[in-house]
């Protein structure tokens, strides 16, 4: 019931609109001056977008950041932005950042201005901070990869066994056992790194309660949860499949099969650039297809090369040719779906060369063309192993005409001295005698055969690396829309101190550094985030974290920040410094219940 509510709110929550969500409007508009202060900034977008925590930036003529409430939808409505601004707003100009993730699970962010009164200068460079963090990113792709990689595996090698039926399938049961978990633990992992991939945070923020649960209730969490739900009936599916091998259950057990991997395949095209953009029913329809054919054909490959390398050779002859079929008609599958969504992704025919996604899509297009021309090598050594033999014929002896003083019936060819003719051998064909098939049974054909599908393999390997990098790259019908809007304003920079610590514990967790940013480091409110690594370079979790500003010159302080842990990292948003100047910022790092150690650095705040 859960897993059926999940599939519909993905299949049918999709709503038409471009991939990646691009800024359609703002309110108040950008670069305009208002005569009194708005109670609100809005934001529209091209699409439904998911809001995160800090959604809004807001800092004013002084570069100081405003106190706004949390970031909501306007009226309701899921394409837009909203945040609630204070009462009373000074004059001059006001920069707004934002931060939102798009209906195709991708963050997207931006800034823009507008001035109460009239305009003031905006000595800040346009920054909006770190789009993703390189770790976070890394992580995230690679697991991407190997869901891929896994479904691809799951469906394709599933798919081999029932639809090309060979006589032994043992040599299967490993690569799909490896690739059931395989699929189970990235996604899991995805799940995890979905947060901090929004936000652009560390890997360390992924195991906060609070921002999981956030998760859970976006569209890409419900299509990775989806997914985890899909796999539990997928593994039932399996385990019957390896035990049951019953010819009359074959076409329910194909409609079970086939429904369970139209609904993985779902689980990416409800979250990915097929769920926004035009044509979003078709789009993922298209979507659903295309993915289905890549696993049969890919995954397909690796079953076959299974069975070559393990298979006596005595059902190859109907094995191969069946694989043969199949694999053709998923090229054209993807011919047909491929074409479409490259057509949808580019928008005109100049973004293949001007275009990240455009020459991405040509990598991908050259790496299809050497694979099909491996593909075509290898069906020269298919169709030796599928030619028929030549039928074997009764072998009728001849008669033959008796000469005049033959033998009497009944007297042996030796007593009359004639040589009685030879008894036919085994029916032969033009190239020997009849087999299965010609070269079913050959080492050298099979051995050639197995070499040639190895390639294919490797080369489906770096076209599936290609396509994963493809589907996180803003499609180019997007990214020139995103271009018509209106640059980027003015955004304050942070503050990154790095401040070394020692306990002298000689542990890992004793010694290492905290990465402590401060935004925007300037008078007023301002965010503090920081992150423990230890003495491997490698994220560290202790128990404490302490955070206190001192402004001696003026006998200020010391202002407690207050740090929450948000598990991994420290952070808070609302630290008052309230004077410009040089401030000494005091880390205290406790690492045990008796271990601790403090250490001073210098933090200039600005006007």
């Amino acid at each position: 019931m859960l897993l059926g509510t999940v599939l519909v709110l993905l299949l049918f929550g999709a709503t038409p609109a471009s991939a990646h969500a691009a800024l359609r409007s703002t309110d108040p508009d950008d670069g305009s001056v208002v005569r009194q202060a708005p109670r609100h900034v809005t934001l529209t977008f091209t699409e439904s977008v998911g809001l995160l925590d800090d959604s809004f930036r807001v800092f004013g003529p002084d570069q100081r950041r405003v106190h706004t409430d949390e970031a909501a939808h306007a009226d309701g409505r899921s394409e837009t932005a909203r945040v609630s601004l204070p009462g009373k707003l000074a004059q001059g100009t006001y920069t707004v950042a934002w931060r939102v993730v798009s209906a195709d699970s991708h963050p997207v962010s931006g800034a823009f201005t507008f001035s109460v009164g009239k305009r003031s200068a905006t000595t800040a460079l346009a920054d909006t901070g770190p789009a993703e963090d390189p770790l976070t990113r890394g992580l995230y792709d690679a697991a991407r990869y190997l869901a891929y990689l896994a479904a691809a595996l799951l469906v394709g090698t599933a798919a081999f066994a029932l639809l090309c039926r060979p006589a032994h399938t043992s040599p299967l049961r490993r690569p799909l056992v490896a690739a059931w978990w395989t699929l189970l633990g990235s996604t899991a992992v995805l799940l995890l790194l979905r947060a901090p991939y929004e936000t652009g945070a560390g890997p360390a923020t992924a195991f906060d309660t609070s921002a999981l649960g956030r998760t859970l209730t976006g569209r890409p969490g419900l299509a990775l949860l989806a997914r985890l739900a899909v796999l539990l009936p997928t593994a039932a599916f399996l385990l019957r499949l390896s035990r049951h091998r019953d010819t009359r259950e074959r076409p329910v057990t194909l409609a079970i099969g086939t429904a369970l991997a139209a609904a993985l395949a779902l689980t990416w095209a409800a979250a990915e650039h097929a769920s926004a953009g035009i044509q979003v029913p078709l789009a993922m329809t298209s979507s659903v297809l295309h993915l289905l054919a890549t696993g049969v054909w890919l995954g397909g490959l690796v079953a076959l090369l299974l069975t070559l390398r393990r298979s006596s050779g005595e059902d190859l002859a109907e094995v191969v040719p069946r694989f043969s079929r199949i694999a053709f008609a998923s090229v054209t599958v993807l011919a047909v779906t491929g074409v479409y969504q490259s057509w949808r992704g580019l928008g005109s025919l100049s973004a293949l060369t001007g275009t990240s996604y455009g020459r991405l899509l040509l990598a991908k297009l050259a790496g299809v063309f050497v694979l099909l021309l491996v593909a075509g090598y290898s069906r020269r050594w298919t169709a030796r192993i599928a030619a028929p033999a030549a039928p074997a014929r009764a072998a009728v002896p001849a008669r033959v005409p008796q000469p005049v003083g033959a033998p009497a019936a009944g007297q042996t060819a030796a007593e009359s001295g004639t040589r009685e003719p030879e008894t036919p051998g085994e029916p032969e064909t033009p190239d020997g005698p009849a087999k299965p098939g010609s070269g079913s049974g050959d080492p050298g054909i099979r051995r050639r055969l197995r070499r040639s599908v190895l390639v294919e393999v490797a080369v489906a390997a770096a076209v599936l690396m290609i396509t994963t990098v493809l589907t996180g790259t803003l499609p180019s019908r997007a990214q020139a829309e995103a271009a018509q809007q209106a640059p980027v304003g003015a955004l304050p920079p942070t503050t990154e101190i790095t401040v070394p610590f020692d306990t002298g514990t000689g542990s890992v967790t004793g010694s290492g550094k905290v990465q402590v940013t401060l935004d925007p480091a300037r008078v007023g409110d301002n965010g503090v985030q920081a992150i423990v690594f230890g003495s491997d370079t490698y994220l560290v979790v202790v128990p404490e974290v302490r955070i206190t500003f001192t402004l001696p010159s003026e006998k200020v302080g010391p202002i407690d920040a207050e740090l929450t842990d948000r598990g991994g990292y420290w952070s808070t948003n609302s630290v008052n410094l309230p004077l410009a100047g040089n401030w000494t910022m005091k880390t205290t790092v406790r690492v045990s219940d008796v271990d601790q150690v403090s250490v001073e650095r210098q933090v200039r705040v600005e006007p």
